[in-house]
């Protein structure tokens, strides 16, 4: 498994547009090998805010695929040009290999 984790650090009241904008339905989900995909909200009470998106894939060579297909460069090339939003204060991305996964064994 291969995870993508996008980190976004936004001003405070606007982590709703960012949570919004990777919940809503796209083009990632019929791309092949897409495991899915993940939206975290950081736990703050006041000041900036914090979006992970967390995108699983089953292998990097799908992620590859995926970062390579007509409709992902596509999208890259609609906003070309186009400045970043006031309210994205950053943004980091990190790509992991999954190494081992545990599951709960509570009620078995």
């Amino acid at each position: 498994m291969f995870v993508q984790l996008r980190k976004m650090t936004v001003k405070e009241g606007f982590a709703d547009k960012v949570i919004e904008r990777f919940s809503a339905e796209g083009i990632i989900e019929k791309q092949e090998g897409l495991i899915d995909v993940t939206v975290l909200e950081k736990n703050v009470r006041r000041g900036d805010e914090e979006v992970v998106v967390m995108i699983r894939w089953e292998s990097e060579d799908h992620w590859k695929q995926w970062e390579k297909s007509d409709a992902h460069i596509a999208g890259h090339k609609a906003n070309k040009g186009k400045p970043k939003p006031d309210y994205l204060i950053s943004t980091e991305v990190s790509m992991y290999h999954v190494r081992a996964v545990k599951q709960g064994t509570y009620n078995q």
